[in-house]
């Protein structure tokens, strides 16, 4: 019953077989590799994008922050939500790496608005030298609050970005969970809505670690070479990076354990309305946030559930009292583990 993180679950068996059939022999390190050639060619068929740049990491950190610097200048600013991964969870490593740049929170929740995206843009670089200048959109898709940007919104949003002649950045950590969850392809959901630059996620839907970078510019490749290596993110031994990526978009898999996370989420959500929990954000994808009694959350805790509590504590003398927490469901949960879980409460 482990509902931490989709970080936390196993290594899907077809990647660690690819894995193990490239631990053979010798290949050209830094992604000269020829399994890389088959990585890049699977990832700009996929987005129907043959003149893509594409990249690999090992962390989405790393994705997102070199992806960011390279439409960021050090005097600019980055636009994004107040709950963004690259503002709450990654140690300022975005401005880091753009040697400096800021971000500006939009004001609002987990989804911008272009209302609000265009408020914020239009605040900004009207001080002339004294302050930030305009840069990147960074849009979170899936949110941090496991909410899913329509087609229609990405749209609005990139639009809001280039009538200010500003590049949109899109995190997908939770690609594959936003993509099935809209039933789209690729294309839809990146370049075809004006995203510039995407982190596409491999490491929380059934890989060991890695994530592809895709640049549908490629002016921008040469840049980011140069900036991957000098962050230190390019791997001498790659070959294990693209056996990771090849393995998980070999027979789509990539798209099979976000259906099955997705699912299971939808699963877990419909036995938590029976027992009348109560919902911060209406799950769309692998992630809820909803509220039980403390007495529940004290029984789950004790038959061995692992998951956030996200406000409120476990120790207090009303049982009845409201206490919220994140659950994440990952592409190994089973729906045995979900009514186990349930049945707890």
């Amino acid at each position: 019953m482990f509902f931490a993180s989709d970080n936390a679950g196993p290594v899907h068996p077809q990647i660690m077989d690819r894995i193990t059939q490239a631990n053979t022999g010798h290949a050209m390190p830094y992604g000269a590799d020829p399994i890389m050639d088959e990585v890049r060619d699977a990832i700009r068929d996929r987005f129907e994008a043959p003149e893509a740049a594409v990249y690999l990491v090992a962390t989405g950190t790393a994705a997102n922050a070199l992806a960011l610097a390279c439409y960021t200048q050090p005097w600019a600013t980055m636009f994004c939500s107040p709950v963004a991964h690259i503002h709450e969870d990654e140690c300022n490593a975005p401005e880091f790496y753009a040697g400096g740049a800021k971000l500006t929170l939009v004001a609002g929740g987990d989804k911008m608005t272009p209302e609000a995206l265009r408020t914020s843009i239009m605040g900004e670089e009207v001080r002339g030298v004294h302050g930030p200048q305009r840069g990147p959109v960074s849009i979170t898709q899936v949110t941090e609050r496991g909410c899913v940007y329509s087609l229609d919104a990405l749209h609005a949003l990139s639009a809001v970005a280039k009538e200010f002649n500003l590049p949109v950045h899109l995190d997908g950590a939770r690609f594959a969970n936003a993509l099935v969850a809209l039933d789209c392809t690729p294309a839809e959901m990146t370049w075809k809505a004006g995203v510039d630059i995407v982190s596409f996620g491999g490491t929380k839907n059934g890989c060991m670690g890695v994530e592809a970078v895709v640049i549908f510019d490629p002016q921008k490749a040469w840049e980011f070479e140069l900036r991957r290596k000098r962050g230190a993110h390019l791997f001498s031994k790659h070959r294990f990076l693209s056996a990771q990526m090849a393995g998980y978009l070999q027979d789509d898999l990539w798209l099979t354990t976000a259906r099955h996370a997705n699912a299971n989420c939808a699963r877990l959500a419909q036995g938590l309305r029976a027992k009348g929990a109560g919902f911060l954000h209406e799950p769309q994808a692998n992630m809820i946030f909803a509220t039980l009694p403390r007495a529940a959350h004290q029984r789950l805790h004790d038959a061995g559930a692992k998951y956030y509590i996200w406000e409120g504590s476990l120790t207090g003398d009303d049982p009845s009292e409201m206490l919220s927490m994140r659950l994440v469901c990952d592409w190994s949960i089973t729906a045995a583990q979900v009514d186990t879980f349930l049945s707890h409460i």
